[in-house]
């Protein structure tokens, strides 16, 4: 996990210095933050509407730069919002998989999509 760690703290720094630049931190509030990720992730949506699978030859070429830059936008904005409420990614994404094993243990669920409250 040491390298993906270092991996989003360089996205974060570069990502400050492109807002320091700009004066834009008086509009990254959490809030606004957290709406510009909503809004991103919809985006990335766009180039699969319509779409059978979205597999990368459906996609073609334009469609997975589209997809590319769309996936960029959410990681900024998600690195931004975790930068500005104080959050580890990293550590985050350890503690969030140790709950989703207990929720989903992979003897129960192996090969079956439904909800952790589906099963009986």
């Amino acid at each position: 996990m040491a390298s993906d760690s270092n991996d989003l703290r360089a996205i974060r720094d570069l990502v400050r210095v492109f807002v320091d630049e700009r004066d834009w931190d008086q509009f990254h509030t959490p809030k606004n933050l957290a709406s510009a990720l909503s809004v991103e992730a919809a985006e990335l949506l766009e180039p699969f509407q319509w779409l059978a699978s979205g597999r990368p030859d459906e996609l073609g070429d334009a469609g997975l730069v589209q997809v590319r830059h769309e996936m960029a936008d959410v990681l900024v904005y998600l690195v931004r919002l975790a930068d500005k409420l104080g959050v580890d990614l990293g550590e985050a994404v350890v503690e969030k998989m140790a709950l989703n094993r207990a929720k989903y243990p992979a003897e129960q669920v192996r090969g079956d999509a439904r909800k952790y409250d589906q099963y009986e």
